[in-house]
């Protein structure tokens, strides 16, 4: 059991200061309304805090027994509540100085996750605890907030068990809404585990959506989506006619996937010595680079190689937001979120400190793109979900500034035209696709989407365009 009392060191001495941090005792107050039998939960601490140069951002985690409601098919489970992403302590220890009650308090939320429990348990696992400090890592060292309706594919058990629950969707919790703490707002988003087929519909649809399939299935999550990590079908197992409706919202409203941090790359054919922007000197570079900020903070451990492939590069985001600023006429709800995070999305992985306008703005003549394979599988989904309906997608690429943004003629500000379908600033690509190449490019990636045995590499190309793409093998 944690000693609350103990919160405060030495090193940050207060006069007046309560035993409990405001910004700590405002979700406690929170977490005591909707347990009041359990004013004492179980906690997984960091035994060095952040602050003090512990590895884990988190300061507690508690792990609370909660009861399920058997009218509505809700299961027993364990619902874990982490306590760090907001601001605790409200004198910059951690999070920089708020400007009052109406902003975000730190990055703005708590996580929270609810795990079905099993009869014969007493106490609760600790995995969750330690998922929910990985994904603090993250946040704290790219500054990029997890938001309600994200994804992120960890291509892996979540408990480290054989099981199919692999991935993570981001949905609000059913029962901790928003609070005003004395230092800001924080929202409770709520992971759920979801299988790979249930994440592929979350990205070719949105995660929205597919959060509401879940719930419309007590095996699968039901009303409070508690994870059941022994969960052995998906929801189009449970019901074949939720694919349908899957299928039914793409063509319908789209996708709300707007981008993707992936591997991939640009180059204009006949004159790769200039404009390769995928070379192994940028990748030198950006390891150096990383190096670098590295040192800086050695004494705190970094993402390890596996928790920066599963996180950074399949977070899944969109580019509405980056300093050139594309925008789809008709789909403003990519910017609901922006005033949550320090830094957006991809914004926060790009090294251009200087003025964009600066950097010269040039038109191609031709372009050869290159995807690996898990990237190219999105493009059946960037061309049907995306510029049907009028709206942009972006790769990003995970080792160096390299973008490449597939644009519709309806999208305002894009700097490709008609007479100019393929037009770099800087390292950032966009390419037009012109509504009546649209559907001919749609049918000859269209196996794309179901890639899984592809021989790769695979070029595709349309001579008429000057436009050819390669889908590259995965690497390892």
């Amino acid at each position: 059991m944690v000693d609350r009392e103990s919160i405060y060191s030495a090193n940050f001495p207060h006069t007046n200061v309560p035993v409990t941090p405001p910004g700590l005792e405002a979700i406690y107050t929170a977490c005591r309304r909707l347990y009041p039998d359990q004013p004492n939960p179980l906690q997984v601490t960091a035994l060095v805090k952040y602050w003090l140069g512990g590895p884990d951002p988190l300061d507690y985690i508690s792990m609370y027994s909660n009861p399920g409601d058997p009218a509505r098919q809700i299961p027993p489970h364990w619902h874990y509540i982490s306590f760090g992403f907001s601001d605790l302590h409200g004198d910059g220890r951690v999070h920089d100085l708020g400007s009052g009650t109406d902003g975000p308090s730190g990055f703005g939320f708590e996580l929270t996750m609810r795990l079905k429990r099993e009869p014969e348990e007493t106490n609760p696992p600790t995995w969750p605890a330690a998922l929910m400090q990985a994904l603090a890592r993250y946040v704290f060292q790219s500054e990029n907030v997890l938001c309600s309706g994200d994804h992120v594919s960890w291509h892996t058990p979540l408990d480290g068990s054989e099981s199919r629950i692999q991935h993570m969707l981001m949905t609000e919790d059913a029962q901790l809404h928003p609070i005003t703490t004395p230092f800001g707002i924080v929202n409770f988003i709520q992971i759920v585990g979801v299988c790979s087929e249930e994440l592929k519909a979350a990205q070719h649809w949105n995660g929205p959506g597919v959060i509401e399939l879940l719930r419309s299935k007590p095996s699968a999550g039901g009303a409070w989506l508690v994870t059941d990590m022994r969960r052995g079908e998906t929801i189009f197992e449970l019901d074949p006619h939720l694919q349908e409706r899957v299928e039914q919202g793409i063509e319908q409203e789209g996708s709300n996937l707007s981008g993707v941090s992936s591997r991939c790359m640009w180059e204009e054919p006949g004159d790769n010595d200039n404009h390769s922007t995928y070379s192994d000197e940028d990748k030198e570079n950006n390891r150096s680079e990383a190096e670098r900020k590295g040192s800086k903070d050695s004494d705190r451990r970094e993402l390890s190689e596996i928790e920066s492939e599963q996180i950074k590069a399949t977070l899944k985001k969109g580019l509405s937001s980056t300093r050139l600023n594309v925008q789809s006429r008709e789909d403003g709800s990519e910017n609901e979120h922006q005033h949550q995070s320090r830094k957006e999305s991809f914004d926060s992985t790009t090294s251009s400190e200087g003025p964009t306008e600066l950097i010269r703005t040039r038109t191609l003549e031709s372009v050869h793109l290159k995807f690996n394979l898990e990237a190219g599988s999105l493009l059946p989904l960037a061309l049907r979900g995306r510029l049907k309906h009028g709206r942009h997608f972006t790769f990003k690429s995970v080792l160096n500034d390299v973008a490449v943004t597939l644009v519709s003629p309806s999208v305002v500000g894009s700097i490709a035209d008609e007479e100019h379908p393929f037009a770099a600033h800087g390292t950032w690509l966009q390419v037009l696709i012109q509504d009546d190449f649209l559907e001919e490019m749609s049918e000859d990636l269209e196996e794309l989407a179901r890639c899984d045995e592809m021989m790769c590499p695979k070029t595709y190309s349309w001579p008429e365009r000057r436009l050819c793409i390669t889908i590259l093998a995965n690497e390892n």
